[in-house]
């Protein structure tokens, strides 16, 4: 079984009013390229909810009330009953959603068509390293089904990119790199060890990580300790404006093995990422996935990039589908 874990649709209403690529909102296309490829299942999902996955002024992905999410997803479901033999799906969740918001997101997973969560791997700029993320990530814990972590709208660091392509490819494979490390190296897999967690876009360059991970845990070039918090900016008081948001707690005592217990998609379209995800993490970490729609590699190319690795048949057969069974726990679902 080929099992697609990062796949996206939108629904007519979203594509009216906000701008995206036509491939999003074509199901039959999706679903006769993915039959014609000999992909079994694709779990799709939103990382914006109803909001846009492009900048558009006015729009805070992040202030979407409860009934508009509850309407995106009930969609959503109604298309996968329409197609249950080839269609799954990802709750939208918001790493720092408040109380209300995670209730939306408990209710919605308790329909059998939704598999997993989807989350962004930075919020406005802040990672989730942020003891705000701390209901989130209990709830997915709690919860027991996969999160895929995926780049916001608008990563780090390019509000003042105006090349959506850029944004798009780099910005946000930039993002998923800084957000898996910075999840590895807050501890949360410590407090939360039952968290399965999958980084989108090959999880970025988080398999080079590993021994920085280590060094910034324990900088030796600062005389065996670690350099001196230096006071923040609190920002505006109570009386105007928002106040710095909590800063992260003490690091893990082992962020590169935090970081190896995490799953990575393979959506990266270069075979060396490939490769080098699977030397240092390991085929069973690896997921297939493909991030289409919207983007528009043919399937068949990128499942052949997974036939080419330096790894054995059984482990090619994990990455396309078997990893995915397990994880998400298909076998036991209707």
């Amino acid at each position: 079984m080929i099992i697609d874990i990062h796949g996206h649709l939108s629904p007519p209403e979203a594509a009216r009013r906000f701008p995206m690529p036509p491939s999003l909102t074509d199901v039959d296309a999706m679903l006769a390229a993915r039959a014609e490829a000999g992909i079994d299942l694709t779990i799709i999902g939103s990382p914006v909810g109803a909001g846009a996955m492009a900048r558009v002024p006015g729009v805070d992905n992040y202030a979407q009330p409860r009934d508009r999410l509850r309407s995106f997803h009930a969609w959503m479901s109604g298309l996968i009953a329409s197609h249950p033999d080839q269609l799954r799906g990802y709750v939208y969740a918001n790493p720092f959603g408040d109380d209300d918001h995670l209730e939306g997101v408990r209710e919605t997973l308790a329909d059998p068509a939704f598999v997993g969560l989807i989350t962004n791997s930075s919020v406005h700029g802040e990672l989730l390293g942020s003891p705000r993320a701390d209901s989130f990530f209990a709830l997915a814990a709690e919860a027991g089904v996969p999160v895929l972590v995926h780049a916001p709208a608008e990563p780090i660091g390019t509000d003042r990119v105006e090349h959506l392509g850029f944004v798009e490819q780099i910005g946000r494979f930039g993002d998923v790199t800084m957000g898996m490390a910075m999840i590895a190296f807050a501890g949360w897999l410590d407090k939360y060890p039952g968290l399965r967690l999958i980084g989108a876009t090959g999880g970025g360059a988080m398999a080079l990580l590993p021994e920085r991970l280590q060094t910034a845990a324990r900088p030796r070039h600062w005389g065996g300790g670690r350099p001196a918090a230096q006071p923040s900016d609190p920002g505006p008081s109570s009386a105007g404006g928002p106040s710095a948001p909590p800063s992260s707690g003490p690091p893990t005592t082992d962020p590169a093995g935090a970081l190896r217990r995490m799953y990575v998609d393979t959506s990266t379209f270069s075979a060396a990422h490939l490769g080098l995800n699977a030397e240092v993490l390991g085929p069973e970490r690896m997921l297939f996935g493909t991030d289409s729609p919207p983007m528009s590699v043919p399937l068949e190319e990128l499942m052949r990039m997974i036939e080419k690795l330096p790894v054995d048949q059984a482990s090619q057969q994990l990455i396309l589908g078997g990893n995915a069974e397990t994880l998400f726990d298909l076998r036991s679902r209707p």
